[in-house]
């Protein structure tokens, strides 16, 4: 869980320093750092991808095709059964309750506690990072959601107040539940080629959160979800 505990170190962290910074980052220096970390994105999605189709010819084009198929079947399922519509709902009623709260009380902690929770638990970073933590003890996707729930929590302070700080209690109980659930099935996935399936599907599914971070695009990442699952049940049938 070593992810996770950075990523509730973050948002603490982020939390502390909202509170003790008299002003918020200019918006120069939040673009600067989001690049920062969209460039971190991509190069871990890649690296990822790359460490699970990494091998010889055949085996590269054999694990790379069944990471396209898994993404394009994972889309179709997710699409049928509403994932990212449902993320989005969930989305807005944060965002409803973020511009209630300033209009109406900025220092709601209610409010704050709940809209903090939402925004850190509903994005698909927060499945991708636990599931590599508890399958392959990859904690860096989490680290780089942590520095990101660490900036979302040093603004949202300033409108609700120190309780957005106990966000990091769901969070670390969300995460940290995806987690062990993933460790505890590792001992089924540990055949090499079942994680490699896993590594290079979910790698390419974390280079385009890269997207969303610049704000260039909008990717129904959600949808995308289901390609974990598929990966490792098409390399165990295509042997």
């Amino acid at each position: 869980m070593t992810g996770t505990w950075i990523n509730v170190a973050g948002i603490v962290v982020g939390g502390i320093a909202g509170l003790t910074i008299a002003r918020n980052l200019s918006t120069a220096a939040q673009y600067r750092l989001r690049t920062v970390l969209a460039v971190l994105v991509v190069y871990i999605g890649l690296k990822t991808t790359w460490d699970g189709i990494n091998g010889s010819f055949w085996h590269v084009l054999k694990q790379f095709g069944i990471s396209l198929l898994s993404i394009s079947l994972g889309s179709f399922t997710g699409h049928l059964i509403g994932l990212q519509r449902g993320i989005n709902r969930l989305g807005r009623l944060a965002t409803a309750r973020f511009k209630q709260a300033a209009d109406i009380n900025g220092r709601s902690a209610t409010d704050g506690f709940v809209t903090a929770t939402l925004v850190y638990c509903i994005g698909p970073m927060a499945i991708l990072g636990s599931l590599a933590d508890g399958l392959r003890g990859d904690w860096k996707t989490l680290a780089i959601k942590g520095l990101l729930d660490g900036l979302g929590t040093l603004g949202f302070v300033a409108t609700f107040g120190w309780p957005v700080m106990l966000s990091a209690i769901p969070v670390l109980a969300y995460q940290g539940t995806i987690t062990l659930a993933a460790r505890e099935l590792s001992p089924w996935l540990q055949d090499p080629a079942l994680l490699d399936a896993f590594s290079a599907t979910g790698g390419l599914l974390l280079t385009t959160i890269a997207l969303t971070i610049l704000e260039l695009r909008k990717v129904p990442l959600a949808d995308y979800l289901p390609a974990l699952v598929y990966a490792p049940l098409l390399t165990a049938w295509w042997r």
